[in-house]
């Protein structure tokens, strides 16, 4: 029998059964008028061959580790080699902090996670009077080389990757990581691991900004110039979706607005004269891992095969490894609750289990207590034993993709491509994700995104267990509290290293930094100089708000 004829008896059949099934259903209804993701796609109750009629599968799945890699980056999968379990970590100031980073790595974490206080994101040292009440509150604060020396502390750094989150003044902390190896007699070519450094997200999303689009995106050009050719190992930007899916896109959206400004990205570089071959290799991605399990792997699934397609055909690289999409997911803090904390470990382990089985290769579980303050010691080995229960009990690492195949994963992961291909055309059509950005598109769209889904929890369509559905109280938790110490301590610090250092130095290198800026000159080999004489984040950030002025959120709504 020809494929044509096995599709055309499948149909028929399905036919009869919904003829059954809507008999049965009269008697016994569907318990919901629709059935859809979290994100408002429809789901069918029924997927069979009919649904991935369409899929060739040399084509759009293939095998792990060649393209398109749908089914993961490497041959092996967790077969080989583990994700990298990656706590997100950063409480008060560099000493608190370099005591979590040793308790994680002595319960079995596998790389560095680092969270910065608001000031350090947003380029401001403590003693800045825009710090005053958020030192060390959601982060670790660093003003100067002198706190990263304290952060890193008995850490090797050529023994782990670190992960750093951080935007506008990404660049700096790097120039730090990379100077504080040195002092360790470690050489730029042996450190690994990633910043942030995705402004045109923050933009649209997160909203930590400091100059405008433009000399933003320069300055990141300037990093991944720098590190293509200084610190190979060093992924110079983790293009994040996860902070667009927070702040209330939809799978699609988030999918469909990370690539695209990963495009961004790719054409700065190669504007300023880089060859895509060499530099595509380190880029790096970041995504949520929602609590709709089906959705997020699909979502996984498709971004690899899209990335692939995008680097082979619309960019032309030769090298397979530009091709290939790696990407670090965190559990969504956006689906955790203050009601009922301890739903909050349910909903990390889907999340994360969703993560794996979508084929990442860093992970972050969020802990139970994060809708009230930076976890607990006690809830973050919670979250971290998630991940190990999941790589070392469950068997979920034993075979490489083990989902493909199935008609309603293959069908999901292409109706969330194909809708993804439909906004990046969108934005094509506007001029790119700068001039998107400029135009209000992907914050309207997140917004109304946001604003639909929040009301159909009002109105009961979407359930938030312990929410809006079985509600009840639930016991006092213990929560993490900052010692207030933390900020005096912090700001002698600072004063003292401004009182030590050598301030003509500081003075030479910053003007260094205010040629190097309106000249068009790599910035990093003057940051590197600056940082290492312990010139502060903010004194250089000035610099560059004196020279490129300040972003303020036009607000579109």
């Amino acid at each position: 029998m020809s494929k044509k004829d096995k599709l055309k008896t499948i149909e028929q059949d399905k036919e009869r059964w919904i003829g059954d099934m809507s008999k049965l259903l009269s008697e016994t209804p569907e318990r919901l008028p629709r059935f859809s993701t979290v994100s408002d796609l429809e789901i069918k109750g029924l997927y069979t061959p009919e649904d991935i009629k369409d899929i060739d599968y040399s084509r759009d799945i293939g095998l792990p580790g060649v393209y398109p890699f749908t089914r993961g980056v490497q041959s092996s999968m967790y077969r080989g080699r583990l994700w990298t379990m990656r706590m997100f970590s950063g409480l008060g100031g560099p000493e608190e902090t370099n005591q979590r980073f040793h308790y994680l790595l002595a319960h079995g974490e596998t790389g560095l996670s680092i969270a910065f206080h608001y000031p350090t994101l947003m380029g401001y040292d403590s003693d800045s009077p825009m710090s005053r009440g958020e030192i060390g509150k959601c982060g670790v604060a660093i003003d100067t080389l002198k706190d990263m020396e304290i952060l890193f502390e008995g850490i090797p750094l050529d023994k782990v990757t670190t992960s750093m989150t951080i935007n506008p003044p990404a660049s700096i902390l790097l120039a730090m990581y990379i100077v504080l190896a040195e002092k360790q007699g470690i050489s730029k070519n042996e450190i690994g691991g990633t910043i942030q450094n995705d402004m045109l997200k923050e933009f649209i999303a997160q909203k930590t900004f400091m100059l405008p689009p433009k000399p933003s995106l320069r300055i990141i050009v300037d990093t991944i110039e720098y590190c293509t050719r200084e610190v190979p190992r060093w992924n110079t930007i983790s293009i994040s979706g996860y902070h667009i899916r927070e702040a209330g896109s939809t799978a699609v959206q988030e999918l469909a607005f990370t690539l695209a400004d990963g495009i961004a990205y790719v054409e700065a570089a190669i504007e300023r004269g880089l060859n895509v071959d060499e530099f595509a290799p380190r880029l790096s991605f970041f995504f949520d891992a929602h609590i709709d399990f089906f959705e997020e792997m699909a979502k996984f699934r498709g971004a690899r095969r899209m990335w692939a397609k995008i680097m082979k055909e619309r960019f032309m690289t030769k090298n397979p490894r530009s091709w290939t999409l790696r990407f670090h997911a965190q559990t969504a803090g956006c689906s955790l609750t203050a009601q009922q904390p301890y739903n909050n470990v349910v909903r990390t382990a889907c999340e994360a289990l969703a993560a794996v089985l979508g084929g990442t290769q860093s992970l972050h579980t969020n802990s139970l207590d994060e809708t009230y303050a930076i976890p607990t010691e006690e809830a973050v080995t919670v979250a971290l034993r998630t991940q190990q229960v999941l790589a070392e009990e469950t068997g979920v690492t034993n075979t490489i993709d083990p989902l493909a195949g199935s008609y309603f994963i293959e069908a999901l992961t292409s109706q969330i491509e194909e809708q993804a291909w439909e906004y990046i055309r969108k934005i094509d059509e506007m001029g790119g994700m700068v001039a998107a950005i400029e135009r209000g598109y992907p914050q309207s769209e997140i917004a109304e995104s946001a604003y639909k889904f929040q009301k159909q929890v009002d109105s009961g369509e979407k359930v938030i267990v312990g929410v809006n559905k079985y509600i009840t109280d639930h016991p006092p938790i213990t929560t993490w509290r900052m010692n207030p110490d933390i900020e005096q301590r912090q700001l002698r610090r600072l004063r003292e290293v401004k009182e030590t250092r050598d301030n003509q130095k500081v003075r030479e290198f910053l003007h260094e930094i205010r040629k190097a800026s309106q000249n068009g000159e790599n910035l990093m080999p003057h940051i590197i100089d600056a940082v290492r004489e312990y010139t502060t984040i903010q004194e250089i950030c000035d610099v560059w708000r004196d020279i490129f002025g300040t972003y303020t959120d036009p607000g579109y709504f």
